[in-house]
């Protein structure tokens, strides 16, 4: 065990704290170089005492969830990576409301809801994130977004204190909430619902997923929709108006299907990713004027 790993094995068994993992293992974009560090909780003590100790030597640390939103350079991570997964998604229902934690998938989330006559999940149930991941960033599609059935959050925040913040003191505005702004890490959510027909729910359900499996590459590895929308536009439609419909830099393509989307054709480098970004903001904005802003993070180091 390494020095880095021997500050964390007082409150973790060895095999949760892995070192020199490839991030491209742990990302649906499936690029990205080695975390020095890549430390799996099971349970908030743990999350807590990890993220303790990191503030208090000063070591770099990301909170990662099932990866779908995120690109990690070819060089990887210098610090720690806290995965929240699936030891940390335990999902209890009470009447018209569910609380999941951090790890629980979305699609998942919605799924049960439905199994319940529950509404207002729908839309998350092609999204392949986690709920941390989705609370922070106020994931949405097709009209629906956390911000409108989250009830509660529960959050560590930068000071290390535990806070159950309201649906209005999240702040949630397009891909973005206060817990985003402030760098805190999402620990659970509440979720409020609505009864419903059940057939009516898992027949939206199905027309939505039929719609995802249509329109977008999900044969390829990628990070979903690369660009945020920009006001008054669509993303795909300036980029497909660019002519970069199918254009590729090494393993990097916008994809033919759906121009929104950045797709790893099988062997593409995170550089190629970032090369691929770069060239497509700078082509839309000569194009069109409209400077794209991605959606995706993109963790590390990226040089042009």
């Amino acid at each position: 065990m390494n020095s880095l790993a021997q500050r964390f094995s007082s409150i973790l068994p060895q095999e949760r704290i892995q070192s020199d993992v490839l991030m491209s293992e742990n990302t649906t974009m499936r690029v990205g170089g080695p975390a020095d560090l890549f430390i799996s909780p099971r349970n908030e003590d743990e999350i807590l005492e990890t993220l303790c100790i990191c503030k208090a030597e000063g070591i770099p640390f990301f909170v990662l969830g099932n990866g779908s939103n995120v690109v990690f350079s070819d060089e990887g991570y210098r610090g720690v990576v806290l995965h929240i997964g699936k030891s940390f998604s335990d999902i209890t229902f009470d009447d018209q409301t569910l609380e999941a934690k951090a790890g629980a998938m979305l699609s998942s989330l919605s799924h049960l809801a439905a199994s319940r006559s529950l509404t207002g999940l729908e839309f998350a149930s092609g999204i392949p994130g986690s709920v941390g991941g989705a609370v922070f960033m106020n994931a949405g599609a097709y009209g629906g977004e956390i911000a409108q059935v989250a009830d509660t959050v529960t959050v560590l925040s930068e000071d290390g204190a535990v806070h159950e913040l309201s649906n209005s003191d999240m702040c949630f505005g397009y891909r973005s909430s206060t817990a985003m702004k402030s760098g805190m890490t999402i620990l659970s959510a509440v979720f409020r619902l609505q009864p419903g027909d059940k057939d009516q729910i898992v027949s939206t359900i199905e027309d939505l997923n039929a719609r995802r499996r249509q329109k977008q590459p999900l044969n390829y590895p990628s990070s979903g929709s690369f660009f945020k929308r920009p006001v008054g536009y669509f993303a795909g439609a300036l980029i497909e108006q660019a002519g970069l419909k199918g254009y590729s830099i090494g393993g990097a393509q916008v994809s033919a299907l759906h121009a929104g989307f950045i797709i790893n054709t099988g062997n593409a480098r995170a550089s190629d990713i970032y090369n691929l970004m770069r060239y497509v903001q700078e082509t839309v904005l000569k194009q069109s004027g409209v400077m794209l802003e991605p959606e995706v993070r993109l963790i590390g180091s990226f040089d042009a």
